[in-house]
């Protein structure tokens, strides 16, 4: 299958749109950040140390990792030298869809309880699925690839339901809720502090305090990971790079890309080649 290369990363074409394929050899340490999609992935080699929303963890060769949409998290190797991880992330809706499968019409959203499982069972279907979705044109069965991906996620998705929205209303302060609407509704605007401390009647510094709570970030860095998805899905619509750049807000292209490597390891350009 054709595929991109630049440093340790690969993004591979996907047989499912709605999957996106990734695989890295990296002692890459990456920032707190979060991702839109639902990821699953296996470790290959060494080791990773991560902060999650779920709690610290550890997690080794033979282990399958998993981050929920919009969950904070980090990463770097444990111990000397690179680790190598095959990952895997899922539109959300395409999680929706196989849980109203797995559960009888059941249509609440859902959420990976672990962040790191080890067992081998569950790594020799994420290894099955993941050798579906990169098979090269032609060469993929359809019927198989949903098979292995409803079998996949019957193991990794919770019981319960959890809430749509982990900002809902009630689970944090409003004036936290009214700033970070007003980040998501345009995240390109260039809003001070002061205009989203004066917008939720609160200090500059009640703010910043107030939002990390809450999100795990501060307004500013909320900002920053709210513009490169919005990036993510202008480059996969078929922008240019730099208009992308513009209309996420960034200063230039090489803004974008600067912070775009640090989040997620790749260059646009790169993720421009494999999502065409």
């Amino acid at each position: 299958m054709p595929e991109r290369r630049a440093a340790s990363f690969r993004l591979h074409r996907s047989a499912l749109p709605q999957i996106e394929a990734v695989e890295a050899e990296t002692a890459h340490a990456f920032g707190r950040h979060t991702h839109e999609q639902f990821g699953v992935g296996l470790i290959d080699c060494g080791a990773q140390a991560s902060a999650s929303g779920r709690g610290p963890v550890e997690a080794s060769a033979g282990d399958v990792i998993t981050v929920n949409p919009g969950e904070v998290h980090d990463g770097l190797p444990l111990g000397a030298g690179k680790r190598r991880w095959r990952m895997l992330y899922l539109e959300p809706g395409l999680v929706v869809a196989a849980a109203r499968d797995i559960d009888a019409g059941c249509d609440r959203l859902r959420e990976f309880v672990h962040p790191v499982i080890a067992r081998r069972n569950t790594a020799r279907r994420f290894a099955c699925l993941y050798a579906a979705v990169t098979a090269a044109a032609g060469q993929t069965d359809d019927a198989a690839l949903q098979e292995r991906l409803l079998l996949l996620l019957a193991e990794l998705l919770h019981e319960r339901p959890v809430a749509a929205d982990p900002m809902a209303p009630g689970r944090y302060p409003g004036s936290v809720l009214r700033a970070r609407q007003r980040i998501d509704d345009d995240p390109a605007a260039a809003a001070s502090l002061a205009e989203l401390a004066a917008l939720c009647g609160l200090s500059r510094y009640q703010l910043v305090r107030s939002f990390a709570r809450a999100t795990g970030f501060t307004p500013h860095a909320y900002r920053l990971q709210r513009r490169l998805a919005l990036a993510r899905r202008l480059i996969a619509a078929g922008s240019p790079l730099a208009e992308a750049a513009l209309a996420s807000g960034f200063a230039d292209q090489s803004h974008m890309t600067r912070l775009f490597v640090r989040t997620f390891g790749y260059s646009p350009g790169l993720y421009a080649a494999a999502v065409a």
